[in-house]
């Protein structure tokens, strides 16, 4: 969220300097592309850039057009028509829209890179009229909140109201295309215990774009307090009262790590319910072996089970908590990022 930030920040203060300033963002990618949907940066006059679209010499080429393009203050300036047809680059109301092919033997709009894939960039110059809803766009991130941003042909649109989905593109023509995003988190992490693994998990997530959330029932515990990387800690009088605060969803992660079996029990009964995207249990395979004995002797659906990451995390041998809390984030990274799990 804070490279989010940055960028907007970069754009507000290139508009209130009146420099020219350039948004390149990515409103599609499919394959291996190294910049996936939502990757956005910023380039000013200046040459001053914030985020990326993905990196490489792909980004290097957008980025040096882009600062070609600022400095003449002419897309039809005959020096840079030249690197524009090469980009097979054609000037709309709402910015230029760009497909990049990562493949050497690609016909046309090759990129530079070999990792397979391809993505499509806008490349939109942000004017004074703009410079209202990016500050908008900056006050929700900074809150905390959640909002669409659109851009079609007409231009920048920011509005407060939260979409259906994260992501939206679709393109007929260059005159007759719409992106969304919904701004802000995208998914919450729910850390119910906290411990030392919990600590150690919870100062790996904070730079993955979750917005965490922390519970545990004992107030005087240390490690609680010194947990300074959530966004949100609660004491709870008891773990039943989780089931209304956890919401379900697809955008819901819930990784249980209390102090033992009986309170581990006591969560996955509030909840196992409810349907999310991720839901893991910290234990050791006798006791996670045990949970699941008593769950099906109580009539649990096999199902239901099969749906808990139990022990948590990827089998990489791990011991310390530091190692713990790498191999939970290597598990909620691949099932985030898999359409398939």
């Amino acid at each position: 969220m804070k490279q989010q930030l940055t960028v907007w920040q970069l754009i507000s203060k290139s508009l209130q300097q009146q420099l020219p300033v350039m948004l390149l963002y990515v409103l599609a990618s499919d394959g291996s592309s190294p910049g996936r949907q939502g990757f956005f940066m910023a380039v000013n006059g200046a040459g001053e850039t914030e985020g990326s679209i993905g990196g490489g010499i792909m980004e290097h080429k957008f980025v040096e057009m882009a600062k070609e393009r600022l400095s003449t203050g002419d897309l039809v300036n005959k020096a840079a028509e030249t690197n524009h047809k090469a980009l097979n680059i054609s000037p709309g109301a709402g910015g230029t829209i760009k497909k990049q092919f990562h493949n050497k033997s690609a016909p046309a709009n090759q990129s530079g890179m070999i990792c397979s894939g391809e993505q499509t960039i806008l490349l939109y110059t942000a004017s004074a009229t703009d410079a209202e809803k990016v500050q908008q766009i900056i006050t929700s991130l900074e809150q905390e909140q959640n909002g669409t941003l659109q851009f079609s042909p007409a231009g920048l649109q920011f509005f407060p109201a939260v979409p259906e989905t994260d992501y939206f593109f679709t393109m007929t023509t260059e005159q007759d295309w719409i992106y969304q995003e919904k701004t802000g988190y995208k998914n919450h992490l729910h850390i119910v215990g906290a411990g030392h693994c919990s600590l150690a998990f919870s100062r790996m997530m904070k730079d993955m774009g979750f917005y965490i959330h922390l519970y545990d029932d004992r107030s005087a515990l240390k490690t609680f307090q010194e947990n300074d990387f959530v966004h949100d800690k609660k004491i709870l009088a008891q773990y039943e009262d989780l089931h209304d605060l956890i919401p379900a969803g697809n955008n819901q992660y819930i990784v249980v790590m209390t102090m033992g079996y009986r309170t581990d029990d006591i969560v996955i009964r509030t909840l196992w319910n409810r349907s999310f995207r991720y839901m893991g249990v910290l234990g050791s395979k006798s006791k996670i072996e045990k949970l699941f004995n008593d769950y099906q002797a109580a009539g649990l659906p096999a199902g239901q089970l099969q749906k808990i990451h139990a022990p948590i995390g990827l089998a990489i041998h791990s011991q310390t908590p530091e190692e713990i809390a790498i191999s939970i984030a290597a598990e909620i990274i691949q099932v985030k990022n898999s359409p398939h799990l």
